[in-house]
Parts: structure tokens; sequence; C-alpha cells
């Protein structure tokens, strides 16, 4: 069975004063029934590893180089991340996809990386409104996980989320047809990749304007294995309904 993840992104989001948002969940998830991870900016990434010490929350980062060191300014390796706490790192994501213009190829190296490093990887897939309303969906996501996701993946160690780029921070959702059509598609994708062992395991969330009054209808989708938690993950009070709804779902 594959164990459900209920991710946080803060984006860029939060200083040393919101590290209480950790206590807080820790506090309300003291044996959570899903996996717990919370993805704060680098800068707060080895205080919140101090946060949840003892807890049942893990942090992630939400980035890394492809490469293990060198003359490469500003950016973050995936040692890096693992030497400040982090057992996760989020990759692909459209802002970085969009605003850093990462491609395919680009999130592969990454994920490769972080992957040999000892990091779960979410790689993020997920088309635009312009594609959505061509019916492109399929397409795009398809391409994105061929180009994306490495040959060598773990049931484990991988993660795949589906971010409707229309839907993140806007407040629209699809309906649970098209979450349920888009997962079932990146299953057997995976499963004819991977084999249906592999394929299997491998965690499938959805993103994109998950809150508390929505979660238990995503989380009822079949292959909706968690979600990645933009807005609501930063703070306790809106993450935590979250949380109960996965706990819940079967």
């Amino acid at each position: 069975m594959r164990l459900k993840l209920a991710a946080g992104n803060w984006k860029m989001n939060g200083t040393g004063g919101d590290l209480h948002v950790l206590t807080e969940l820790a506090q309300r998830h003291t044996h959570p029934a899903c996996e717990l991870l919370i993805c704060p900016p680098a800068t707060l990434l080895h205080r919140a590893a101090q946060a949840v010490e003892g807890a049942e929350i893990a942090v992630g980062g939400q980035d890394c180089h492809p490469q293990g060191n060198g003359a490469y300014t500003g950016d973050i390796s995936a040692q890096m991340l693992i030497d400040a706490g982090a057992s996760a790192v989020i990759l692909g994501h459209s802002e970085r996809r969009q605003y850093h213009a990462e491609a395919d190829e680009t999130v592969c190296a990454k994920a490769l990386a972080a992957q040999a490093a000892g990091l779960t990887v979410i790689v993020c897939v997920g088309e635009s409104l312009a594609q959505r309303e061509a019916a492109e969906t399929l397409q795009v996501i398809a391409g994105q996980i061929a180009g994306s996701v490495p040959d060598l993946a773990s049931g484990n160690a991988l993660v795949i989320a589906y971010e409707p780029i229309w839907a993140i921070g806007t407040g629209l959702v699809p309906d649970t047809g098209q979450i349920a059509e888009v997962h079932d598609f990146m299953r057997t994708r995976l499963q004819d990749r991977f084999g249906a062992e592999i394929g299997g395991q491998i965690r499938l969330l959805y993103g994109g304007s998950v809150k508390a009054t929505n979660a238990e209808e995503i989380f009822a989708v079949p292959n909706v294995d968690g979600a990645l938690v933009g807005g609501a993950s930063l703070t306790a009070a809106d993450f935590s309904p979250i949380v109960r709804a996965l706990e819940s779902s079967t």
C-alpha cells in the first residue's frame, strides 16, 4: 500500500518567526496516519529541521542544482539540502519552469542528482489553461513525465505531483473527473515505463488550490495519494484540516 503524503510548499514565504507553524503542526499531528512534509525557503531549512526534530514531520527543499558543487553562485546542491536537514526536494514546479526557463531535461538532471544524493524527489507536471482548452492536457503530461522523470525510478523515492498551472493559487480546481483522468493516465504511463510493481508504488499527488473545503472530495479520487499544497500550508489552521482529510481517505 502506498503511504499517503501531505506536502506543503511554502514557496518564497516565511522567516524565522513563522517556524511556530511547524511546532503547531507537530502538536496537532503527534502520530499522523500519513507522511507529512514541509518545504520552506532554503534560509529556513536548517532551523525547520531543528523545529521538527523528534516529530513525525519531514522537511524538504524547493529546488537543487544538478551538480554536486562548483562555481554556481546562488545555487544549492542536493548534498547541501541533506546537510541542512532535508529528506526531499520539489523539482520542476511550474513557477521554476516559467520564471527560470527550466526545460524537462534540466528537471531530469536535477532529479538524477537528488536521487543520487538520497533525497525523495517530487517532480511536478501540469498544463496551462490554453493547453487544457486545446485538449492537449494528456499530451503535455506525457511529455513532461517522459522528459523530467529519470529512467532509474524507485517507488519510495519518486513522487509525481500533478499541478494544473491554471489552478495554482487561483481558487480554480479541476472537477474530480478531470483529476481522475490525469491521475489514471499518469499511473498507466508509469507502469508501462517502469513495470507494474514500481509504477504502482510511485505516489501521485494533486496540487492547485487545495484547501480544507475541497480536500475530502479530491482525496476520494482513485490514484490521488495526497497533495502538494501551496498557500494553505502556511498556517497550521489551514493545513491541518487537509492532513485530517487525507488521513481519513481510503
